[in-house]
């Protein structure tokens, strides 16, 4: 969390930086900005966020509709307004590109963002915010269900929302609060 904290801190600040926001440097910050915030705050996998449909996002009603392993489906509530701010930021920024295109979130050659780019997007702020820690979109998954359960929500609740089939799955996470 610390490690992450630090991560969001160089993001927001290195988007104060801009003097202008009609450069596509600037657009891809708010992109990643709210790629990034989706990601720690509801646990999905890296593959369900590239394959998010514009059709399967609210973010008026902070609703996503999940398309899980095994084409599973499921309901994540987004409640947190710097979350919902960062994807409508987002949204008005890219709005043509997504209306060209059934994906959300959508790189500079108007496709669908890669589960590759978002690996190297991760990477690369990481070093730029210079942490040593090695941080993969799967830490923010782990790291979004260890702070649900350090706030003692039912793991049933956490299986539920992370898409795991069995909740032995989600019982790694578990070890993680063992302190707790």
């Amino acid at each position: 969390i610390k490690e992450l904290r630090k991560f969001f801190k160089y993001i927001y600040d290195y988007k104060q930086s801009f003097d202008t926001n009609d450069t596509y440097t600037y657009k891809s910050v708010i992109r990643d900005i709210a790629v990034l915030e989706l990601l720690f705050a509801t646990g999905i996998r890296v593959s369900e966020l590239c394959n998010l449909l514009k059709e399967n996002i609210n973010i008026k009603k902070g609703v996503i509709n999940i398309i899980g392993k095994g084409d599973k489906e499921r309901i994540i509530q987004i409640c947190d307004h710097n979350v919902k701010n960062a994807l409508l930021e987002y949204d008005s920024l890219f709005k043509n590109d997504i209306l060209q295109n059934k994906y959300f979130f959508i790189n500079k050659w108007h496709n669908n963002l890669s589960e590759q780019s978002v690996r190297i997007m991760i990477k690369k702020y990481s070093q730029k915010a210079n942490i040593k820690k090695h941080i993969t979109p799967h830490v923010f998954r782990h790291s979004f269900a260890t702070a649900l359960l350090e706030e003692n929500i039912d793991i049933r609740y956490i299986q539920k929302i992370l898409g795991h089939s069995s909740v032995v799955t989600t019982q790694i996470y578990t070890k993680v609060n063992s302190k707790q």
